[in-house]
């Protein structure tokens, strides 16, 4: 479990393909306090480390992802170079600063627009028509790992605020209109939909 508070942003350092691929990530994280088999989300998708180690060049861990996670994540579009928002598993007495989070990316959304609004930005998303259900105004988001609550909702497109300070110490501020990012609705929204479903 995560809570999409984003704790580090990694770089992909090299990428392996195998069986499965292999993700090395760079990270300010002290790897000798990660323990092989940890979980942490890296944009929002809960993957396992599997190597870990420190270089001249810093702190790195290792990820596999299988091709089903390549096919419904943004992870099959990685680069070397590209920046990850990153996320330790939340640990019992651990605040919860955003809101539950799995892991568990459940499609891809598209930035539309992204404009102006005070000192933030508003975010306007596209996402897949089959999820747009789960998704209300006021409720939370999961987007490349990072907690956010909606503003506004039309059809199948949604709108956020990102402050400064998220924008700082996350991908945010790097992103641009047409890119495409890692989305997992609301663990709540998805169970009082299955309700809804059965009555």
């Amino acid at each position: 479990m995560f809570t999409g508070i984003i704790t580090d942003v990694g770089k992909v350092r090299s990428i392996a393909k195998t069986g499965d691929t292999r993700f090395v990530i760079e990270t300010a994280y002290d790897t000798d306090g990660i323990d092989l088999g940890a979980s942490i989300a890296c944009a929002g998708c809960c993957l396992t480390v599997v190597e870990k180690g420190r270089d001249k060049a810093g702190n790195w861990f290792a990820v596999d992802a299988s091709a089903e996670t390549l096919e419904v994540t943004t992870l099959s579009r990685w680069k070397v170079g590209t920046p990850v928002n990153l996320e330790r598993a939340l640990r019992l007495g651990d605040e919860l600063g955003g809101h539950i989070v799995s892991g568990h990316v459940d499609g891809i959304a598209r930035i539309v627009s992204i404009e102006p609004e005070g000192d933030s930005r508003r975010f306007i998303f596209k996402v897949p028509k089959k999820l747009k259900k789960f998704i209300a105004a006021k409720g939370s988001v999961t987007l490349d790992g990072t907690s956010l609550t909606v503003n506004k909702v039309k059809d199948n497109q949604f709108g956020v605020n990102i402050i400064p300070h998220t924008q700082s110490v996350t991908t945010w501020g790097q992103s641009q209109a047409g890119d495409l990012v890692n989305l997992e609705i609301d663990v709540l929204a998805r169970y009082v939909a299955r309700l809804a479903e059965k009555e």
